[in-house]
C-alpha cells in the first residue's frame, strides 16, 4: 500500500464512526479529487502545488468529522488518477469523476479549484452525482488566505447542507470553526508541503516538515497522526 494511501486512512480513521464493510454501509459515500490552481500569485509556486493536495486532504479531513458520511480514502482517489495519468494533468471533468466515483462506492465527488491573488484567496467546489454525471451543487468562498482553514470548514459544511445531507451539528460545527481560528496559518503551509513531498515519495522532507509542525503548532493533531504513520509505513 502506498504511503499517502495509508495516511489517508488513518487520518480519517480518527475522526470518523467505526468502520463497517463497504457492502453493510448505508452512508452516502463521497470522494474528494485533487484541487487545481487556477493562476495564483503572491507566494512560491511549491506553496500552491502543495494546496492542491493539501486542500483535498483538509476537506476529506472535515468531511470526516461528520459521523453520516462515508470518505473515500484519498489514497484510492489519487490511485486511479495516477493509473489514468490525471493526477496533475487538469483533465479530470464530469464524467471522469463520475467513473471514479463509482468505483469506489461513492454518491458524490467533490472537485474543485482555488485561487489565490496575494492573499486573496476563494474555493471553488463543484459535486458531481456519481449516478447522473450531472454537477449538482457549486459551493465557493473567499477570505483572506489567513483565514483558509476556516474557510474549507464553512466549505464542507456548505456542500453537505447544499446536497441535503445530515450536517454536523451547530455544537459540533462551531467546535471546528473554533478549531480552525486556532490554527496558524504557517502551520497549514508547513503540513500541506509535507504531504506534498509525502505524495511525490519524498519521506525524509515530509517527515521533517510534519516534525516541525508537531513542535511548533502541537495543536495541529493531523500533523501528529501523519508523522506517526509515515515513521512508521
Amino acid at each position: 500500500m502506498r504511503w499517502h494511501s495509508a495516511l489517508a486512512m488513518t487520518l480519517a480513521a480518527g475522526l470518523a464512526v467505526p468502520s463497517v464493510s463497504m457492502a453493510q454501509d448505508t452512508r452516502p459515500g463521497i470522494a474528494v479529487i485533487t484541487f487545481e490552481d487556477g493562476g495564483s500569485y503572491g507566494q512560491e509556486a511549491e506553496d500552491f502545488a502543495a494546496l492542491t493536495v493539501g486542500l483535498q486532504q483538509m476537506l476529506i479531513t472535515e468531511f470526516a468529522a461528520n459521523g453520516g458520511l462515508r470518505v473515500v480514502d484519498r489514497g484510492r482517489i489519487n490511485e486511479l488518477l495516477d493509473e489514468q495519468d490525471l493526477g496533475a494533468s487538469g483533465r479530470v471533468d464530469a464524467n471522469t469523476a463520475a467513473r471514479i466515483g463509482r468505483v469506489v462506492g461513492a454518491k458524490f465527488v467533490v472537485m474543485g479549484g482555488f485561487v489565490d491573488f496575494y492573499g486573496d484567496m476563494r474555493i471553488d467546489a463543484r459535486i458531481v452525482d456519481t449516478e447522473t454525471t450531472e454537477i449538482v451543487k457549486v459551493e465557493r468562498t473567499r477570505d483572506d488566505r489567513e483565514k483558509m482553514f476556516t474557510m474549507v470548514v464553512d466549505l464542507a459544511d456548505g456542500i453537505t447542507k447544499g446536497l441535503s445531507l445530515t450536517p454536523l451539528s451547530q455544537e459540533q460545527l462551531q467546535e471546528r470553526q473554533q478549531r480552525s481560528e486556532q490554527i496558524d496559518q504557517e502551520a497549514v503551509r508547513l503540513y500541506t508541503r509535507a504531504l506534498l513531498y509525502a505524495d511525490r515519495g519524498d519521506t525524509d522532507r515530509a517527515i521533517e516538515l510534519f516534525s516541525q509542525v508537531t513542535r511548533d503548532f502541537p495543536e495541529y493533531t493531523e500533523a501528529h497522526e501523519a508523522l506517526r504513520q509515515i515513521q512508521g509505513s
